[in-house]
């Protein structure tokens, strides 16, 4: 099955953005692109009846010329690149959550229309990120740009979900031509890589390690400045309280990328 990478687009410069970089994306997985947008019924919400039982509504003029405008500027820029497009009724958050069960990626904005700046995340992309079915990558504005270059880093604990994330990263390396770094490995990088540095955190409060307890309890200093990177795997509740965290701190990363698992079952990498 050819899986797509699917981007969810508003109209937003942040969607935009997102939708720039999962055409890029698509190219160099030689991956489809399906552009979405999910809208809402007009006659809205807080009234004491479904507006969809009323009818499903067709989506604007302006909504599918922005949908169509999008997908043709990304394939023009892009020869070969195949884009569809697909405009659904209902919240954006549940249309990527459900096209997410068919997609090799979601690519989201992390602020969509009427977004608060400066939040980690908007209610869309938290959405996505917690219930999605496929890995997600939520993209922050282009004033905050992502990085292109560099080694890909992965966490490595010697669980299912862990391994997962390792052969995904080792996947995203070789598509990147770039070196794989697993966390056991890390410290020769301090001396190869200039400012760079980590952290390690032992979830069990009973470990000898140093740093035992919550991620969010050993953050290093100097994120204040924002522009990095911010990498996770693991069940929703973990990568929720984290971005909880950052958004109450007023810490904003550059991107946001979160692979989800479900706590005790294998995890199966898409086709």
């Amino acid at each position: 099955m050819d899986r797509p990478v699917v981007v969810g687009v508003d109209g937003s410069p942040t969607s935009l953005t997102a939708a720039e970089y999962a055409a890029d994306v698509a190219v160099a997985r030689s991956r489809p692109l399906l552009v979405v947008h999910g809208y809402l019924h007009p006659l809205g919400y807080g009234v004491p009846l479904n507006p969809y039982d009323l009818g499903v509504p067709a989506p604007t003029e302006e909504s599918r010329r922005m949908l169509d405008r999008v997908a043709a500027e990304l394939a023009d820029a892009r020869p070969g690149l195949r884009v569809a497009v697909r405009q659904v009724a209902g919240g954006p958050g549940a249309t990527l959550v459900e096209e997410s069960r068919r997609a090799d990626l979601v690519v989201v904005g992390s602020r969509g229309v009427g977004g608060f700046a400066g939040l980690l995340l908007g209610s869309v992309s938290g959405q996505v990120t917690q219930h999605g079915h496929c890995p997600v990558l939520v993209v922050r504005p282009a004033e905050q740009p992502i990085p292109t270059r560099g080694p890909v880093l992965v966490g490595v604990d010697g669980s299912t979900p862990g391994a997962f994330a390792v052969q995904l990263a080792a996947e995203e390396a070789l598509r990147r031509d770039a070196d794989l770094v697993l966390v056991d490995e890390i410290a020769a990088w301090r001396d190869c890589l200039p400012g760079f540095d980590f952290t390690t955190v032992v979830a069990d409060p009973a470990s000898s390690h140093p740093r035992t307890g919550w991620v969010t309890q050993h953050l290093p200093e100097g994120l204040e400045a924002g522009g990095f990177d911010l990498y996770l795997c693991g069940p929703p509740p973990m990568v929720d309280a984290v971005r909880r965290h950052l958004d109450e701190a007023g810490l904003a990363p550059a991107s946001f990328h979160y692979e989800k698992f479900t706590p005790n079952e294998p995890l199966k990498a898409s086709a």
